[in-house]
């Protein structure tokens, strides 16, 4: 059950402040997304983990393509995944992406520790979601919390999903709410 892909996005959006001082270090967020056929759209199938492993690949390479745009794995600090499902599917068909997109970008990245934050949801042509995003080895850095938007004008058509991956180079500008440092990280848990 080889994936359909109609089209693929990819975009870098470079942040240099948030109303604050101009950063001398811009943040670089972005966003990659495959539009894919969905198999299982109109009807219900009981076993969906033929099609999750049929996408592995495209997690990975989806991964490797987003990292090397924002200057290679060594850059990437935080992660978040989506997906955005046709209305003719169930968002159980965007949950196939969570071991897909996540073991992806852990395995472009180099085995990072931190759960990678998810969003999902069924919509029409031209959805937008806010995929929240967290740093890549320890979950309670609260710097790194943050979103990017993902969606395609043209997409998903009833009987497509978009998958995405987000990626971030760094924590939000200016961030200054305490917590746990990225220089503090433990790095044992994936947690701390």
């Amino acid at each position: 059950m080889k994936p359909e892909i109609r089209k693929t996005i990819l975009t870098v959006e470079e942040i240099g402040h948030e109303g604050g001082p101009v950063v001398e270090q811009p943040l670089f967020v972005g966003v990659i997304a495959a539009v894919v056929k969905n198999p299982f759209a109109g009807r219900f199938a009981e076993d969906l983990t033929e099609f999750m492993q049929a996408l592995k690949p495209l997690g990975r390479e989806l991964a490797e393509k987003l990292a090397a745009a924002l200057g290679g794995a060594s850059k990437i600090e935080a992660y978040g995944k989506g997906a955005i499902v046709g209305e003719a599917g169930e968002i159980e068909h965007g949950a196939i992406w969570h071991e897909p997109g996540g073991w992806g970008m852990r395995e472009a990245l180099g085995g990072t520790l931190a759960i990678v934050p998810a969003n999902k949801v069924v919509g029409a042509i031209g959805t937008r979601l806010m995929v929240p995003l967290g740093h890549i080895n320890a979950a309670y850095v609260r710097s790194h919390f943050a979103s990017a938007e993902i969606g395609i004008y043209d997409a998903p058509r009833s009987h497509e999903i978009l998958y995405g991956l987000v990626m971030a180079t760094g924590g939000r500008i200016h961030h200054r709410i305490g917590g746990l440092a990225a220089g503090d990280i433990q790095g044992e848990d994936g947690l701390r």
